[in-house]
């Protein structure tokens, strides 16, 4: 099949992965329409029409106009959200879930569209407790770990298991000092927990005796496997610190990567892993928006017009 339509990238203003996919794609004459949910409806507009196909009809932006019923692909990186600044909060409220619902509704549905990926199946895999239960289904060594509320439970865990560190569910911003900061994850031990950890859901997972990380990169049918060195508990901590390795994964890794991006529907993953002294790899997470092209530089990889190839649709 032919796809000569548009790519639809939908990302916030300040994304340097988008332009470096995006200056690619320019490159091999794909055309692009950039948008971001940020700017409905000052410049940005749609206007969606069902027909036995699916949806089509247009959306614009101050400088391309897309035809949706011939969309090749949406790649949905981080946009910046529905915002209604000029109306009262009841009035804004119901906005941005019309908005919601409208627009993204319609950009969720288009017919014959590749999403990379698609950002119903991102909100599923970004729900760490399926990611962990899936990764075990999928084959992969998952480290012995508790989702709880109890206080009690946490501190059973901790002294069942020795080296425990805590885990953020989710990856919300800190503004300290008016910097943004990730939530690092920690070790934690049974006397630290206190009632506190009954005011909202934690994550508490056994340590792995680590000698390094790996970043591994699935864009569609290519697998990326970088070894991390930092010796660190968190290697986002500290970028300064890290080399880089290119590797292979180890048999059956490989397989386990596809098995978990087919659970979810995903065309892309972000996967991150543990290596112990005996050279295991631990599932940590997958990252459905996860960042990745930090390391191109680092490596020579070719991972720009990876994702470039399959944003084009081109045969693998």
């Amino acid at each position: 099949m032919s796809h000569s339509g548009p790519v639809l990238v939908v990302t916030m203003i300040d994304d340097p992965t988008a332009d470096l996919v995006i200056s690619e794609l320019y490159d091999r004459d794909v055309p692009v329409v950039r948008l971001d949910s940020g700017d409905f409806p000052a410049t940005l507009s749609f206007a969606a029409v069902l027909s036995p196909h699916g949806f089509g009809g247009t959306l614009s932006t101050p400088t391309r106009t897309a035809d949706l019923a011939r969309v090749r692909s949406l790649y949905y990186r981080r946009p910046s959200g529905f915002t209604f600044a000029h109306l009262d909060e009841q009035d804004a409220r119901f906005a941005v879930t019309q908005a919601r619902y409208g627009l993204g509704g319609v950009l969720a549905s288009l017919p014959g569209c590749l999403y990379v990926n698609h950002p119903h199946r991102i909100g599923d895999a970004e729900f760490k407790p399926a990611g962990l239960a899936t990764a075990v289904r999928c084959g992969f060594r998952v480290p012995p770990t508790l989702v709880t509320s109890e206080p009690e439970a946490a501190r059973a865990f901790i002294r069942a298991h020795g080296a425990v560190v805590h885990k953020p569910l989710s990856t919300p911003l800190y503004r300290i000092d008016g910097v943004s900061c990730t939530v690092e994850v920690a070790e934690v031990t049974a006397d630290q927990v206190d009632e506190r950890v009954a005011g909202t859901a934690h994550l508490f997972q056994r340590r792995v005796d680590k000698v390094a990380d790996v970043r591994v990169t699935v864009t569609g049918s290519r697998v990326f496997s970088v070894r991390i060195d930092s010796g660190l508990l968190d290697w986002r901590t500290d970028y300064d610190r890290l080399t880089y390795t290119v590797i292979e994964p180890p048999p059956g890794i490989t397989d386990a990567l596809h098995r978990y991006l087919d659970h979810f529907g995903l065309a892309f993953g972000a996967f991150d892993f543990a290596v112990d002294r005996s050279g295991a790899w631990w599932f940590l997470e997958c990252n459905p928006s996860g960042q990745w092209a930090w390391m191109e530089p680092e490596t020579g990889l070719p991972m720009v017009a990876a994702m470039a190839d399959l944003l084009e649709r081109k045969p693998a």
